[in-house]
């Protein structure tokens, strides 16, 4: 396993992270992830002729709100000063679906990977709570990291290799 789980301290024991030593940093963070439906539930969102409204608008403030509470959802996450939420939801006829990207940033001493996958979470899950009327058997996925920039472990992007001259 690369690295050791910060999450533990030398008894195993879980605690939070002590990053008061750790220098502010731009942080940034992508993440992506997708709802597969009916193409007669996509149409159903896609036309905006959901029963319980705009789909899509109700998603990205849901996704925005939960990247605000990540520290309230998962127990070990720092609170963080987020400076930007960005939620894409778009329509894909060939999934069928709604393929959703979350993009978060800060000026802070930890990163905002858990604020975009949650962001990508709660829109996934507010989508599938909006039209779970018309299509229970959704399945919401893909949920992973795409990005991340900052800190003292550099970036990340998935699919390439890890990036060995951290930033600063």
């Amino acid at each position: 396993m690369a690295g050791t789980l910060t999450h533990f301290d030398a008894a195993g024991h879980a605690h939070m992270v002590d990053v008061s030593d750790k220098p502010v940093t731009a942080r940034l963070a992508v993440a992506e992830g997708f709802v597969r439906m009916t193409s007669e539930t996509l149409a159903l969102i896609s036309e905006g002729r959901a029963k319980k409204g705009d789909v899509l608008s109700v998603a990205r403030l849901a996704a925005i709100m939960g990247a605000k509470k990540t520290a309230d959802l998962i127990p070990l996450c720092h609170p963080l000063p987020i400076t930007k939420v960005a939620v894409d939801l778009r329509a894909d006829p060939d999934l069928p679906g709604i393929r959703i990207e979350a993009t978060v940033k800060t000026g802070g001493q930890t990163g905002v990977e858990m604020e975009a996958l949650t962001a990508v979470s709660v829109a996934a899950l507010t989508v599938y709570d909006m039209v779970k009327a018309a299509d229970k058997a959704m399945e919401i996925g893909g949920i992973r990291l795409l990005l991340k920039e900052g800190g003292k472990s550099g970036r990340y992007a998935a699919g390439s290799a890890p990036d060995t001259d951290p930033a600063p």
